[in-house]
């Protein structure tokens, strides 16, 4: 074999990327082998490699997988421009983490006391308006026509009143979740409405993977404010409630090796 070859289970001890995702990967033309052995088993390049570590950088961005092969498969790939947007993007979330750590921080102190001391009762902390704008743009310009589609939907949706889109969320989605309780975490009603929830996250705020998702589950009833509003739109028990389903829902998406 040669040496400069790596095999599947070399890359994935390398990378820390399960074996099943790279042989996904490969099965949609993301990261395809660089070559075979007469036996069938994939092996990867120095090549290969680099273009994983793109597929990584990009997927820190949560691009869709469908986008990402798209981008790296354009004849226009320019890699230091990706690169640039993707330092650009990266310093934007790191600001935006920081304002939700700063605003989390405050709550944590004051309640709901600090959101009203800094006028911040209308959700714009958890506006990411100029992420969205620059990763549709970086988009555009790697996919052209179909990016910048998405790009305009979503410029609508921004324009919503973010109090509105979370007055929504609780009414429409916490509040049907408080009526489904007696059926169970696992009951199809309370599946439809975890997928419905995610949609809702992924459309109004930022793409909700199933890791998100997962996370938002644990915060939900891990007491605190957002404990209080979910229970307050549900019914007592509905912030542990929803957190049940999403674990159900994502251990699903697990077992039936469905991608996010």
């Amino acid at each position: 074999m040669n040496a400069k070859l790596m095999t599947v289970h070399d890359v994935s001890k390398l990378t820390g990327i399960s074996i099943r995702t790279l042989r996904y990967y490969d099965k949609i033309g993301l990261f395809p082998p660089t070559e075979h052995t007469e036996a069938g088993y994939r092996l990867y390049n120095e090549e290969s490699l680099a273009r994983l570590q793109m597929i990584l950088l990009f997927r820190e961005l949560e691009f869709p997988l469908k986008d990402i092969k798209g981008i790296l498969d354009s004849p226009d790939f320019d890699r230091n421009k990706a690169l640039e947007q993707q330092i650009e993007l990266l310093e934007l979330k790191k600001a935006h983490t920081e304002n939700l750590i700063l605003l989390a921080r405050g709550m944590k102190m004051l309640g709901v006391k600090y959101m009203e001391s800094k006028n911040k009762t209308d959700f714009t902390a958890f506006d990411t308006t100029k992420i969205d704008e620059y990763a549709a743009q970086a988009k555009a310009s790697w996919q052209h026509t179909p990016q910048w589609k998405e790009y305009e939907q979503k410029s609508k949706a921004r324009k919503e009143d973010f109090n509105v889109v979370g007055e929504q969320m609780m009414e429409e989605i916490f509040g049907e979740f408080g009526k489904c309780k007696d059926k169970g975490p696992a009951s199809k009603k309370a599946q439809d409405l975890v997928k419905k929830l995610q949609g809702f996250i992924t459309e109004h705020f930022y793409t909700c993977t199933n890791e998100v998702l997962s996370g938002l589950g644990r915060m939900y009833a891990g007491g605190g404010d957002f404990t209080a509003n979910i229970d307050a739109a549900g019914g007592e028990g509905t912030a542990e409630f929803v957190h049940q389903a999403i674990e159900y829902y994502c251990k699903k998406c697990v077992k039936e090796n469905r991608p996010f």
